[in-house]
């Protein structure tokens, strides 16, 4: 399990060089706007130092990292609720992610041109959340007027969806996210049914100068305030950076970073971000022929996280012999986590903890 992330934004706004980047898909990334027609996607390893130092205790053949997705969306532009610029097509693409990532232009450059003639984070932002906003009230209210019709009947479960309609369109007509919309269990349900745009966790990218990676600058702090009624995390990136540590090795790679004052590329944070945004975390299985970091949603249960690797050892799942990855590390491996009592037996009622090393007993 990993998770799939949307990049939006306007055209021109460096979408497909920060994809570019991150993927070294090597796609187009031009300066005229619907460069990216159809979605490219491409799979990237998360970073995680925990599994390279897991790999080199256990002297393993094959290292596996966890792997999340990223979907580069056409840019769109004003009126693509309205089907406007293809507009119609690349909502469609956005219902299909897991959450969002808007790239949002906070540099100046005169040889990118920019769809509306001038840097404005601000409008920029509103232009697509506007039209990702109209495009749900429209799903809210076709919805609306078939479940209204269908409450006539007295059924309690359709006055209680109206309920819920009712307060969504009076959200989105406020120019506000239906991710903002206090939930139960039923009406949580039905959000999840609409598949609105709206309701996918969203986190936004700025696009800086490199000049400007280290200590941001007035349109980040802009964009910041602007976005804190959402409680949504602002992650600084320059795709030009991005794009010059995708063609260095790794060595390469940490030098020009500390250079820049910097400790982690973007890509980091943007996973860390997109991780957070939506409650995940990494286990781990370790041994001499594959180490692995596998993802599940925080919370999981032993069986649940089983489960991810095979729907067998779920169903089978007899217990997980457990450590923590400190101990694992400290004692120098399973066998000095078990003389020191450090290595576990857990049942099904287990909560996996970030970091975790895992070994499943099944029945098959």
């Amino acid at each position: 399990m990993g998770f799939r992330c949307g990049i939006v934004g306007l055209p021109n706004v460096g979408k497909s060089t920060i994809f570019n980047a991150m993927t070294s898909a090597g796609i187009e990334s031009a300066n005229y706007p619907f460069c990216t027609i159809e979605p490219n996607v491409g799979m990237v390893s998360v970073p995680d130092e925990r599994l390279t130092t897991l790999a080199r205790m256990a002297n393993t053949r094959k290292t596996i990292y966890a792997q999340m997705e990223f979907v580069d969306i056409a840019g769109l532009v004003a009126g693509a609720s309205q089907g406007e610029g293809l507009g119609n097509q690349f909502l469609g693409h956005i219902r299909q992610v897991d959450a969002i990532a808007h790239v949002i232009r906070c540099f100046e450059d005169p040889n990118i041109v920019h769809v509306d003639e001038g840097i404005d984070p601000l409008r920029d932002r509103e232009v697509i959340n506007t039209e990702l906003i109209l495009a749900d009230l429209d799903t809210v209210e076709r919805r609306l007027v078939k479940t209204r019709s269908q409450a006539k009947s007295g059924d309690k479960l359709f006055k209680q969806q109206v309920e819920t309609l009712e307060a969504l369109q009076a959200l989105l007509d406020q120019g506000k996210p239906a991710r903002l919309l206090e939930t139960d269990d039923n009406s949580a349900k039905l959000l999840k049914e609409l598949c609105l745009l709206t309701s996918k966790p969203t986190l936004y990218v700025a696009n800086v100068a490199e000049e400007d990676i280290a200590t941001g600058n007035e349109w980040v702090d802009k964009l910041k305030e602007a976005v804190a009624e959402e409680e949504a995390p602002v992650v600084v990136i320059s795709g030009a950076i991005e794009e010059e540590l995708s063609g260095l090795d790794p060595e390469e790679q940490a030098e020009y970073l500390a250079d820049l004052g910097m400790e982690t590329s973007g890509l980091t944070r943007l996973i860390k971000a997109g991780y957070d945004l939506l409650g995940l975390c990494n286990y781990f299985t370790v041994g001499e022929k594959e180490t692995r970091a596998w993802t599940i949603k925080k919370g999981a249960t032993a069986p649940e996280a089983a489960g991810v690797i095979h729907t067998d050892f779920q169903k089978g799942f007899i217990r997980a012999e457990v450590v923590a990855y400190e101990d694992f590390v400290a004692c120098g491996g399973e066998a000095g986590a078990k003389e020191k009592g450090l290595w576990r037996l857990e049942g099904k009622e287990y909560v996996v903890q970030d970091g975790d090393c895992v070994n499943f007993r099944f029945n098959v």
